[in-house]
């Protein structure tokens, strides 16, 4: 299996020569990122949502890198699983980041390095959801 650019994996090559810790996948990098610049959007709202919005937006910031460093760690199906949780945290993410805006405790533009983020991370997680999942190998015709 050879994964690409987009898929999340540093440079090309196996899974298993390539990739030895989740920490070498770029997706799990990017992710890493994602939940910093939610620390630090985050740290700019009311006193009286630190346990409301702001818990939920960081605690769905972080599910993010943690669902794809399991994932990794299990391998095959389960790391797909567990890929697609990731992305539904990213969804929380990103509507979190839009009610944000909408109640005014963030600008859109507050919210432009996380929404890139965001879309960047979405689309590795579909790349290397599909370079994980199994192709039926081709039938040999009969003689």
């Amino acid at each position: 299996m050879v994964l690409t650019k987009g898929s999340g994996v540093r440079g090309q090559g196996s899974v298993r020569n390539r990739i030895q810790s989740f920490r070498d996948l770029l997706v799990w990098q990017k992710a890493i990122l994602l939940a910093k610049e939610i620390y630090g959007v985050t740290s700019k709202f009311p006193k009286e949502e630190q346990f409301g919005l702001v818990s939920q937006m960081r605690r769905a910031s972080v599910s993010v890198s943690s669902n794809i460093a399991e994932g990794h760690c299990r391998q095959g199906a389960e790391f797909r699983y567990f890929l697609s949780i990731a992305r539904g945290s990213l969804g929380e993410v990103e509507s979190q980041l839009h009610l944000a805006v909408e109640l005014r405790y963030l600008s859109l533009s507050d919210t432009l390095v996380a929404c890139s983020l965001a879309e960047e991370i979405r689309k590795m997680i579909v790349a290397l959801s599909k370079k994980l999942t199994p192709h039926p190998s081709p039938l040999t015709p009969a003689p």
